[in-house]
């Protein structure tokens, strides 16, 4: 009898310490997850190569603005014709031991399209073609994961939770009743899904994406005050209220509040 007790003592014991040892999930399990490595390859360019200013998420210039060399340019089947702007991916060279840093990896967000090139085969010089996962990095972060040397190196990569400094940043542009957002420096998923604007004077207005994270609305919200709602593609959505006062112009950024990293 005493045996028994203390056999079930301690399975109780095993029990409730594996529930203590796992109550923690991930709000979005695919941004964290250590088994969810999947495979692509990964290209570099140097600075004289590319011009800094500009790119298909319409970020501009990405010293400027925040993001340095810590960037990646998406193939066609990554870059989800823009939805994926500004998400954060950690990516780590595997299976050549000539070229790779053992033990190292490198965290980029993507701010560019890596273009297909019709005119090769996916595996015989169109690296970027569909259905080819690929990245293509500042020769800064290519260096943090595999000797230059490397070239076109087969990686594996993750999405993971951005963390920036600061408030997401809000940069008005357009003319008239035409106006454009730019929404950048997002924490958390980091990628926009939707947004929503609203003067001092109006409801909200669902905007639509005009390309990249840069939205648009026609509506006449001069001598307004402004507010946004921001939807990341994780569902978690962000209100800033009076972001932009009331005597805001075109060409101006505002910064707002920030999702949780």
């Amino acid at each position: 009898m005493q045996t028994n007790r203390r056999l079930l003592l301690c399975i109780t014991f095993s029990l409730s310490s594996l529930l203590v040892n796992s109550h923690y999930f991930p709000s979005n399990p695919s941004f964290t997850s250590q088994s969810d490595w999947k495979h692509a390859r990964a290209t570099y360019y140097a600075a004289a190569d590319i011009d800094v200013v500009g790119g298909a998420c319409g970020y501009g210039d990405l010293e400027k603005n925040g993001y340095g060399k810590a960037t990646a340019g998406l193939s066609t089947v990554l870059y989800e014709k823009g939805q994926i702007c500004g998400a954060c991916f950690e990516i780590r060279c595997v299976e050549d031991l000539r070229w790779c840093i053992p033990g190292t990896s490198t965290i980029v967000t993507a701010t560019n399209f890596c273009a297909p090139n019709y005119g090769f085969e996916a595996d015989s010089g169109g690296q970027c073609n569909p259905p080819n996962s690929h990245f293509v990095l500042p020769i800064e972060s290519f260096e943090k994961i595999a000797i230059w040397k490397a070239s076109n190196m087969p990686v594996q990569y993750r999405r993971i939770r951005c963390r920036k400094e600061g408030g997401v940043r809000f940069t008005i542009g357009g003319a008239g009743i035409f106006v454009s957002v730019l929404i950048s420096n997002v924490a958390g998923a980091g990628d926009v899904a939707a947004v929503k604007i609203k003067g001092s004077r109006t409801g909200w207005f669902p905007m639509g994406r005009n390309w990249g994270q840069n939205w648009h609305i026609n509506a006449d919200l001069k001598k307004q005050a402004l507010s946004f709602e921001v939807k990341s593609s994780d569902g978690v959505t962000l209100t800033a209220y009076n972001v932009a006062p009331k005597n805001w112009e075109f060409g101006q950024s505002f910064e707002g509040k920030q999702f949780d990293s």
